[in-house]
């Protein structure tokens, strides 16, 4: 075994893989006229995936500080698109949901999404990004495990790993 890491290993992969994306997305969003930055429309985004989640909760699944997403989260309420709301369960917290208007702009980043993920995944059939895709969720549950209590990866149930 050489003391050289090997740049193809799949950590050094998904590291470059993932720059690589949110640096093409975030070229996308720049150049697409919708008025906001990247870090808001991934924002955005985010908030309608996780509609109703708290600002802290929002924060740690975008890898943010807590204060950035503030920022953008006062920009994006200023515009109308997204409001925040009393947690009944902690009344200092909010919750964060989005607004109507919204819906025109989330499906405008979507479409953003989805032509450049249709171009990064050019040459890989369907069978292959299901695939691809139901190991990488694999790979974020088990990390989400580590992250939560120390507990060992989730075992896999398929043979071959």
């Amino acid at each position: 075994m050489s003391s050289r890491p090997d740049p193809d290993a799949l950590g050094f992969v998904l590291i470059d893989v993932a720059r690589m994306l949110r640096s093409a997305f975030e070229r996308r969003i720049a150049t697409a006229g919708l008025g906001l930055t990247p870090g808001e429309a991934r924002t955005l985004v985010r908030i309608a995936t996780l509609e109703g989640s708290r600002q802290l909760d929002i924060a740690q699944r975008m890898g943010i500080e807590p204060m950035t997403l503030s920022t953008y989260l006062d920009r994006l309420q200023s515009l109308g698109y997204i409001e925040r709301r009393p947690d009944p369960a902690d009344r200092r917290a909010k919750l964060i949901f989005t607004t109507p208007i919204a819906g025109a702009l989330i499906a405008s980043i979507r479409t953003e999404q989805i032509e450049l993920m249709e171009h990064v995944t050019s040459g890989i059939g369907p069978e292959e990004l299901e695939l691809m895709r139901d190991r990488l969720k694999r790979l974020r549950a088990n990390l989400c495990a580590l992250e939560e209590d120390g507990a060992a990866p989730v075992l896999a149930k398929e043979a071959g790993r």
